[in-house]
C-alpha cells in the first residue's frame, strides 16, 4: 500500500519515516521529496507498506500524530497523473512552442 505523508519536517530522513512507520508493519519503502535544484525537502514523502492492513493502521495512527513539532498529513496515495510537457519560448522568432 502506497501512502502520502504530508507537513513532513524539513529535518526529517527517509530513516525517520521508516523507523515511525515500521511499528505499524513492514515497510517496503520511505521517499522523501526533494527539489531537484537544492536537494531540499519538500516537506512530504511517501511510504510503503508491504501489506495492505498494515498500512491501513498507520494511516489510523499517525494522521496528525506530532513529529518533530509538525502534525503529519497522512492519507492513501493518489495515482500518479500525467503530466503536460511545459511550454516552451523559442528565442528564434518569439513563438511558444507546444
Amino acid at each position: 500500500m502506497n501512502i502520502y505523508v504530508g507537513n513532513v519536517p524539513y529535518a526529517a530522513t527517509e530513516e525517520d519515516l521508516e523507523t515511525l512507520f515500521g511499528e505499524y508493519g513492514a515497510v517496503a519503502t520511505a521517499t522523501i521529496i526533494r527539489d531537484r535544484y537544492d536537494g531540499r525537502s519538500k516537506g512530504f514523502g511517501f511510504v510503503e507498506m508491504e501489506n495492505q492492513e498494515d498500512g491501513e493502521r498507520a494511516i489510523e495512527a499517525l494522521d496528525g500524530q506530532d513529529m518533530m513539532g509538525r502534525p503529519l498529513k497522512v492519507n492513501p496515495a493518489r495515482p500518479r497523473t500525467e503530466r503536460r510537457e511545459p511550454r516552451r519560448y523559442d528565442d528564434r522568432n518569439g513563438d511558444m512552442e507546444m
